[in-house]
């Protein structure tokens, strides 16, 4: 429990996979600031959970890796078990800077929000020069598609500097296991009503880890196919309906067209014709399948009210 003449209570919760070189010094860093830390040590081959224990914090391991995104669901389940009043989640790769974990803070303690994201592109320092250009390409196409999706006007969809307060500590709880659970979060806090707010922060790729765990381009493929996934399973009318419908127009106009041609012509083009085909069937499943995850979805909601 919770002592009620005590501060607020803060943990941060650092995500890490064969981070061993560099969770020493972000842990301790971190602990200057905050003594609530644990690392979530997703499945490492390295020396990771031996140096974040090292540095006194509390850890938990998972047998094997599973990602980015269960690593951080693992913390907020932690978040919850330990009743606590703010959760930070905070890269072990030692790029971002400990001493802002205040800011990111201070809106939910003051009631201003419900989740804070550290935007590196808010700031007016030279940091955000240094980030590698696949990787703002990729952010930036992300976050333009988290715009559209969440109607909120958000900087850096992917930024794995957040805190949670009480309120999303208990609402959100993600299902995608790779970094795809950082949109998927902002998606989910959308359709309960969570407020999002960004603040500047500063980041040091110099200083950081030197090399990604994955591929900039898996990256983004990973994230754009698990929004896609997220929102189609939320939506599927309008995702795979809308496409079926797409899909069967389509398919009139080339059937239109294959039988124009035949009245004119007199013979039965056979690519229109299997292309025609080809194209209702594909758009009538689509169809088929939106119903049946429609009525499906609906159920479960109904259920759990």
């Amino acid at each position: 429990m919770t002592d009620p003449n005590a501060g607020p209570s803060i943990l941060v919760g650092i995500p890490a996979f064969n981070a061993e070189k560099t969770i020493y010094n972000v842990a301790n860093n971190v602990s200057k600031y905050y003594d609530a830390v644990l690392v979530c040590d997703d499945g490492s081959t390295d020396s990771t959970a031996v140096a974040a224990r090292r540095a006194r914090c509390e850890v938990i391991s998972h047998i094997r890796n599973k990602g980015y995104g269960a690593a951080i669901k693992t913390l907020l389940e932690a978040a919850r078990e330990k009743n606590v009043d703010v959760l930070v989640t905070f890269d072990g790769d030692g790029q971002h800077n400990a001493a802002h974990i205040g800011n990111l803070v201070k809106p939910i303690l003051e009631g201003e929000a419900d989740i804070v994201i550290g935007s590196r592109f808010k700031t007016i320092e030279p940091s955000v020069r240094s980030i590698p250009f696949l990787r703002k390409m990729g952010i930036n196409v992300i976050t333009s598609l988290t715009q559209r999706l969440t109607k909120q006007n958000i900087s850096d969809a992917q930024s794995g500097f957040r805190a949670y307060g009480r309120k999303a500590i208990s609402l959100v709880n993600p299902g995608e296991q790779g970094m795809g659970a950082s949109t998927e979060i902002l998606l989910i806090a959308r359709e309960h009503g969570l407020r999002i707010l960004e603040v500047p922060i500063s980041i040091n790729y110099k200083t950081g880890s030197k090399t990604s765990t994955l591929n900039p381009l898996y990256h983004f493929a990973d994230v754009v196919a698990s929004t896609l996934k997220f929102v189609s399973i939320r939506h599927p009318l309008m995702v795979y309906g809308l496409a079926g419908v797409l899909l069967l127009v389509l398919s009139s106009v080339f059937g239109l067209w294959a039988i124009q041609l035949y009245e004119v012509e007199g013979r039965l083009i056979t690519n229109l014709t299997l292309i025609s085909i080809g194209l209702a069937v594909i758009g009538t499943i689509l169809c088929i399948t939106g119903m049946i995850l429609f009525v499906l979805i609906t159920v479960i909601r109904e259920r759990e009210l």
